[in-house]
């Protein structure tokens, strides 16, 4: 059995991504980057974001999307914007037919790295690691894999419930 995830690292200027691809209980990398939307209006970079998930999700093909849930700041502004950049992720996939999953930041540390708190360093190793990747990911991309990791890893207990 075989399932394309794609990983969101939601950010107003900067989006990462992932793709993997879960077959039986390995997990086969497929690709990953960033969305980067620069400093123009919000409205504007809220639609980049949306139009390069929908791309994404074009070229990959993916059941679901995996996205970190919005974390409060103490910067309200922010917390704002990166919920906003996070609805234009979930609108492009539910307007594409993707299943959404979404998970906080402790669990998508506690499924890759294993512990809540880890460090950005620590995910990078991680993810690198799990997927066999002959290079270290960039820091958001390196964040929606493990977003998709996390998910293909929930996804098995899930299974295994039923």
């Amino acid at each position: 059995m075989s399932q394309i995830i794609l990983g969101i690292d939601p950010g107003s200027r900067k989006t990462g991504y992932g793709v993997i691809e879960k077959v039986n209980n390995s997990l086969n990398y497929l690709g990953s980057g960033c969305i980067n939307v620069g400093n123009g209006p919000l409205y504007q970079r809220l639609n980049s974001i949306f139009n390069a998930v929908s791309s994404i999700i074009l070229q990959f093909k993916p059941e679901v999307l995996a996205i970190e849930e919005t974390f409060l700041s103490k910067n309200v502004q922010s917390t704002i914007k990166l919920s906003e950049a996070r609805a234009s992720a979930i609108v492009a996939a539910t307007s594409n037919g993707l299943e959404v999953f979404e998970y906080t930041p402790r669990q998508i540390k506690q499924a890759v790295v294993g512990f809540g708190a880890a460090k950005k360093n620590q995910m990078q190793f991680m993810v690198q690691h799990i997927l066999y990747l002959t290079g270290v990911p960039q820091v958001d991309a390196a964040d929606a894999l493990a977003c998709a990791i996390c998910h293909s890893y929930s996804n098995n207990i899930l299974q295994n419930l039923k």
